[in-house]
């Protein structure tokens, strides 16, 4: 069944620009919130302010074991799971199991949204379920200031440096207008939005992260590999109480370098993956053409793999049925035809990343298809959506990817004599 909403292509969430949901969408706010009492009375309180309609808008306090019961005001509702240590992925996901709006927001309780946040932030997800919307989250010291309403009445002469490397790759990316691969590290999850499709999409946040940091990220990749749009929203304002964690004395190397290990194995792509050790999770997968002798297969599939880091041989039908191994596949190498590569594939599947291709087709002088290259993101999206049309799609000839028309010499071709 075809979802609700504007199927876009590409990353092309400009194609909304001036447009506006005939209704406004049913919004869940899922604050998090791990003994901050203070902090999250003016997260609520500004929830309250909110210029979103109250009768679209659902807030859900979800508590990660705090010795003392929260305090929420009628209408927020409050859930709870028992304190085994740091687990925001596992008590955001039980903020969203008990949510009912067809958006979900998820907000930190240290974190103070303007009036408008809501509405900005959900706008986009609301028209076209695909997109993921991270908001703008600005730094003030809020020590001592009331709950309010409207927290830029109170935010003047306390405000703190934003992250400058942050800022630096919204302006590259004009926004994440120009997303990739690897813009996942672009986003917050104490600014985040997407719709209830795509949250469940992801099967949620991974609850194995037990420590700060890093699970946002992770749970946009594989937003983006089941065909996420993201978005920047730089009108989408939440005041964060207290400075980024990268400028906190407390936030070391060792912290830093603990997360990057733990997202080396769960994120591998290029620049996230480790440059020389396996990891768990296969980012290229090539299977080997239908209906060609052993030696043929050998020799296409090995040819491939040689040019490509990165790439690993899995079976078409264990990639079509998935394994937990093969969730983070981010390409896919169909090799069509028997197939020798000397070289010259690694820059056409470095181009399908970069360029948001959906699909490049190689092609010999015969213009036989010799090997497709797609992204599981673009098959995953134009599935959902029943079309075909909403990525790109080339055809190329590359000299050193030539066809194996006769039985292969394995022990020449391996040993470089033939």
């Amino acid at each position: 069944m075809t979802p609700p909403g504007i199927a876009l292509p590409g990353n092309r969430w400009d194609l909304l620009a001036g447009r506006a949901p005939d209704v406004a969408p049913a919004v869940s706010v899922i604050v998090a919130h791990y003994e901050q009492p203070e902090q999250l009375a003016r997260c609520l309180a500004a929830l309250a302010g909110q210029d979103h309609p109250a009768d679209r808008l659902e807030v859900i306090v979800a508590d990660d074991g705090s010795v003392s019961e929260p305090v929420v005001p009628a209408g927020v509702r409050l859930v709870r799971q028992p304190d085994e240590g740091f687990r925001l992925a596992a008590v955001r996901n039980l903020g969203a199991a008990h949510a009912t709006g067809e958006v979900l927001v998820f907000l930190d309780a240290d974190t103070v949204p303007e009036p408008g946040f809501v509405g900005e932030l959900t706008r986009m997800p609301g028209l076209a379920p695909d997109v993921v919307a991270v908001g703008r989250r600005r730094h003030a010291d809020l020590a001592g200031v009331p709950p309010v309403a409207d927290v830029r009445t109170v935010v003047a002469g306390r405000e703190l440096a934003e992250p400058a490397w942050l800022a630096e790759a919204y302006g590259r990316s004009r926004n994440l207008l120009d997303a990739d691969d690897r813009s996942y590290r672009h986003t917050i999850g104490a600014v985040l939005a997407c719709s209830r499709l795509i949250f469940d999409a992801t099967g949620g946040f991974d609850e194995t992260f037990r420590s700060y940091g890093g699970e946002d990220w992770e749970w946009t990749y594989r937003a983006w590999l089941r065909g996420a749009l993201l978005a920047h929203v730089p009108e989408a304002v939440a005041w964060h109480d207290g400075p980024d964690a990268g400028a906190r004395d407390d936030h070391d190397r060792v912290t830093r370098n603990a997360e990057a290990v733990l997202l080396a194995d769960l994120i591998p792509v290029p620049g996230t993956r480790p440059r020389g050790l396996p990891t768990s999770h296969v980012d290229i997968a090539v299977t080997p053409p239908a209906d060609a002798s052993p030696a043929a297969s050998f020799v296409s599939v090995d040819s491939v793999i040689a040019d490509v880091p990165g790439s690993v041989s899995v079976p078409a039908a264990e990639l079509s049925v998935g394994s937990a191994s093969l969730d983070r596949v981010r390409i896919h190498v169909e090799i069509v035809r028997p197939i020798r590569v000397g070289e010259g594939l690694r820059p056409l599947v470095e181009r399908v990343g970069r360029e948001g291709l959906g699909t490049l087709t190689v092609l010999d002088d015969a213009d036989r298809t010799l090997l497709r290259v797609r992204a599981l993101r673009a098959v995953a999206r134009e599935a959902r959506w029943g079309r075909n049309d909403l990525f790109r799609r080339v055809s190329e000839r590359a000299d050193g990817i030539r066809p194996l028309d006769e039985e292969p010499d394995v022990a020449a071709y391996l040993g470089g004599w033939g």
